[in-house]
């Protein structure tokens, strides 16, 4: 057998048994029944598992099928739709956990490995490469997500929820999404994004964040322009898009716009501003150091919570 080929059967027997399909149950017309299916993975021991808000978006009740067959009833514990991630937990008493990885040292062009259940068909693997990272994606709902991994690994309906794992078996991103009529152009949101998400939804069931309002992806700095400015950072957030009347268009962002720091700190991926954004910046002003035209530029912004701006349309 090649070495390629053993590389995946290995990865894949690390965190197959971990993997559950999740069955929605909702009531419709009265009558209670499968309102869709999705997938997730088992990440402690007592029995939490990772899947996309979508999936369980609606449910009354949600039972998951291990991958020895076995069926389980679970309970939502939480979700945030505005990263796509809920928590569930489930009470079978004998399941597989799965290794957490680290998204933030994911390179572009690394092998990532897909498994789910699309279209019914459990434990599917696919594979691909990491084809870009901190994208940010509109979804059909309107929302946006941020902190995106963009792979090849096919992804089809049913996958959603599933873990993308690196070739050591660990995980490092949550399947989330695919776009319509494109090929190859699927993403998942980081591990490290996921693993701070988690957290709150367990001690409280949802969670509370800052917003900027941009539309943002990772980019390396010129080596020039860094000791020109005295920059440290290697790589920075480049702004594709500000959101109108949002906190980044009030604080004076424009596109084309790279994020270098926020209140000193040094932001070189959309996890370091996530874990940045926690709730105690709502509403206070803060410092946003950027690069504009090669110069390095401070500006004043007060973020916003996310849920207050869909609210006010």
């Amino acid at each position: 057998m090649d070495e390629f080929s053993k590389i995946i059967i290995q990865a894949v027997n690390r965190a197959k048994s971990s993997v559950v399909k999740i069955d929605t149950i909702k009531n419709q017309n009265g009558k209670s029944g499968v309102g869709g299916s999705g997938s997730g993975f088992l990440f402690s021991s007592d029995g939490y598992l990772f899947t996309n808000s979508h999936v369980v978006q609606g449910g009354q009740q949600f039972k998951t099928t291990l991958y020895d067959g076995s069926q389980s009833e679970a309970v939502l514990v939480g979700e945030d739709p505005d990263t796509d991630l809920a928590v569930l937990k489930t009470f079978a008493s004998d399941f597989q956990t799965v290794s957490l990885g680290d998204s933030s040292e994911l390179e572009i062009g690394q092998l990532v490995i897909a498994i789910g259940n699309p279209h019914g068909f459990q434990h599917t693997v696919t594979h691909g490469i990491i084809s870009a990272m901190g994208r940010t994606l509109r979804t059909q709902s309107g929302r946006l997500l941020d902190h995106i991994i963009q792979t090849d690994a096919p992804l089809n309906p049913g996958n959603s929820g599933g873990p993308l794992i690196d070739s050591e078996g660990k995980v490092v991103g949550v399947n989330t999404a695919t776009i319509l009529g494109a090929q190859g152009l699927c993403f998942a949101i980081g591990i490290n994004t996921a693993k701070e998400i988690a957290l709150e939804l367990i001690q409280t069931g949802k969670v509370k964040r800052a917003y900027l309002g941009i539309m943002s992806q990772v980019i390396e700095l010129n080596p020039k322009v860094m000791q020109y400015n005295e920059i440290r950072n290697r790589k920075a957030l480049f702004v594709v898009s500000v959101e109108p009347n949002s906190p980044a268009a009030r604080a004076g962002l424009r596109d084309g716009d790279s994020i270098l720091g926020f209140n000193g700190d040094p932001v070189e991926s959309s996890d370091d501003l996530f874990r940045i954004l926690t709730k105690e910046k709502i509403g206070s002003i803060q410092s946003i150091t950027i690069l504009r035209k090669n110069q390095k530029v401070i500006l004043n912004i007060t973020p916003i919570e996310k849920l207050k701006l869909l609210a006010n349309g």
